[in-house]
């Protein structure tokens, strides 16, 4: 598509203006010969700081592009810009989740403000450590404007100690699901410039073979000046080609679901995550969410409700139980004429696109690639390159545009390792060897300070979380066992447990937990 008129168009407006994070924390290891610094009483990370008075880059939200005006220049996050030692503000936790904690913090070694995330329970089986190795390998493979991915990976101790993976990524201000639930106003363009984003960076994980599998308002993360980063792999996984391998239906949360996962089809692709990009561009429109129901069930009813009753065609792979479902109930007619009932932003083009992203069988939805080049977006991607991209900068004529708007991915991301991963152990070596490899010829290494609060923080919600899924499932029993106990003695208003039953539980429970309270230590007597 080629961009007319010379003129800047209205920029989308700042989301949260003076909103302000802050963060800082970290620790040079001592071995690295680095300076230590004075950021802060207790910095989670410690390193060489940045000098003070230095030149902030230039804000990409202002002039027009003609000359002797001021020219939008190429973005800038503000959260790159280096601050001054009295600007730096603390260490705050800003997301929790089962995927751990993510703090703002800043790096030492420059003063830029970053989100340092653990990523918990890496060892615990097989199946995690494969997972969380894929999930760190994307991070360090991504290099997408719209796409999350791995500043550093703070080094780890030696191999023995070796429980938990931390990994520095670019501090975003908000995420989606915040703006669309507070009472900031959307307009037209903060929609066309989101889905824009949205679609630029879900086109560039399947050019790369890699299906999100959680995409929702909550995993897409934004700035004040409406830039946005598609984030969380913790589900992603390389699309698999052959249709006989089965794949999980753990994936996808509900709202955002597509029916092929609801209908328990065995193999799915890439159009499961177009699905959710169009229930997030359905949320955009109304403010709300397009498919809110408690069950799976409840879910494909909703869906049915509003594309009508699918052709036998469309159920073709589902499970015998959903069909079943299905058929026995009425034939429901479309009624797709609702969707214009969202918003007043719900014109033609827009509910004609949202139609061609919420099809109900998965081989004739429209796909991420060519989403973009629907109509509906082109003000978007005006906008976009105009204002916020850094493929694009101005000149004194004019804006210069990059010749590809929507970069794919170089090559194919490669899974091929997973396959000759057959113990916890060896994925360990495997992490260990590859987080080493990362950081050769890079910055000066970085690893945790355990006097700072992030650092308790990180232990406590690990340790809580982690109790109950280390003592087993002997444990489990004797817990089970004792909550029937309490059930049945409803004459009685104290539970009596036998000195036996005491013992037995103590002796396995610190069995089980006394290799994490050892790791947690990380050989720092200063721990106890």
């Amino acid at each position: 598509m080629s961009f007319h008129g010379a003129g800047r168009p209205t920029v989308c407006g700042d989301l949260f203006p003076g909103s302000e994070l802050g963060h800082k924390y970290f620790c040079v290891n001592s071995s690295c010969g680095a300076p230590s610094t004075g950021l802060s009483a207790t910095p989670c990370l410690t390193g060489p700081t940045a000098p003070a008075g230095t030149p902030r880059h230039p804000t990409a939200l202002g002039g027009s592009a003609g000359g002797g005006a001021a020219v939008p220049q190429p973005y800038s996050n503000p959260a790159s810009e280096v601050p001054s030692p009295a600007e730096m503000e603390p260490d705050r936790p800003i997301g929790y989740g089962a995927f751990g904690v993510v703090w703002s913090v800043t790096d030492p070694r420059d003063g830029r403000k970053v989100a340092l995330k653990k990523m918990p329970n890496v060892f615990q089986n097989l199946v995690s450590c494969k997972r969380v190795f894929r999930e760190l390998r994307m991070l360090c493979f991504f290099k997408h404007d719209n796409v999350l991915s791995a500043l550093d990976i703070l080094q780890p101790p030696q191999i023995d100690c070796f429980e938990e993976i931390y990994v520095i990524t670019e501090l975003m201000q908000s995420d989606l699901h915040k703006v669309i639930v507070s009472p900031q106003p959307l307009t037209t363009d903060h929609i066309k410039v989101f889905l824009y984003q949205i679609l630029r960076g879900l086109k560039y994980l399947h050019s790369a073979g890699i299906l999100h599998r959680d995409i929702k308002p909550g995993n897409l993360l934004v700035n004040s000046n409406c830039l946005l980063k598609i984030c969380d792999f913790g589900l992603a996984r390389v699309e698999e080609p052959d249709p006989s391998r089965h794949m999980t239906q753990e994936v996808v949360t509900q709202y955002y679901r597509a029916p092929e996962v609801l209908m328990g089809c065995r193999h799915y692709g890439s159009a499961i995550d177009v699905w959710s990009v169009g229930c997030i561009f359905a949320e955009l429109l109304g403010r709300r969410i397009l498919f809110q129901a408690q069950s799976p069930i409840q879910q494909l009813d909703l869906i049915t409700d509003l594309l009508g009753t699918p052709p036998l065609s469309a159920l073709a792979s589902a499970c015998e139980g959903a069909r079943a479902h299905i058929l026995r109930g009425p034939h429901k007619p479309p009624s797709l004429s609702v969707l214009y009932m969202l918003s007043d932003g719900a014109t033609h083009e827009a509910v004609h696109l949202l139609c061609r992203m919420l099809v109900f069988d998965p081989a004739k939805r429209i796909s991420g690639s060519d989403a973009l080049s629907h109509p509906y977006l082109d003000e978007g991607r005006l906008r976009y390159h105009t204002c916020m991209c850094q493929c694009c900068y101005s000149v004194p004529s004019g804006r210069v545009y990059t010749r590809d708007f929507e970069p794919v991915a170089e090559r194919p991301f490669s899974h091929s390792y997973e396959n000759s991963l057959l113990s916890v152990w060896q994925g360990k070596e495997l992490i260990h060897r590859f987080i080493t490899e990362h950081q050769q010829g890079k910055r000066v290494p970085l690893c945790i300070n355990p006097q700072s609060a992030a650092f308790k923080t990180f232990i406590s919600l690990t340790s809580c979380r982690l109790s109950y899924d280390l003592i087993g499932p002997v444990t489990r029993m004797f817990l089970i066992r004792r909550r029937v106990v309490i059930a049945m003695r409803t004459s009685t208003t104290r539970l009596k447990v036998s000195p036996l039953d005491f013992i037995f539980f103590i002796l396995i429970f610190s069995s089980r937990c006394r290799c994490v309270l050892d790791v947690f230590k990380l050989d720092d007597p200063s721990i106890s």
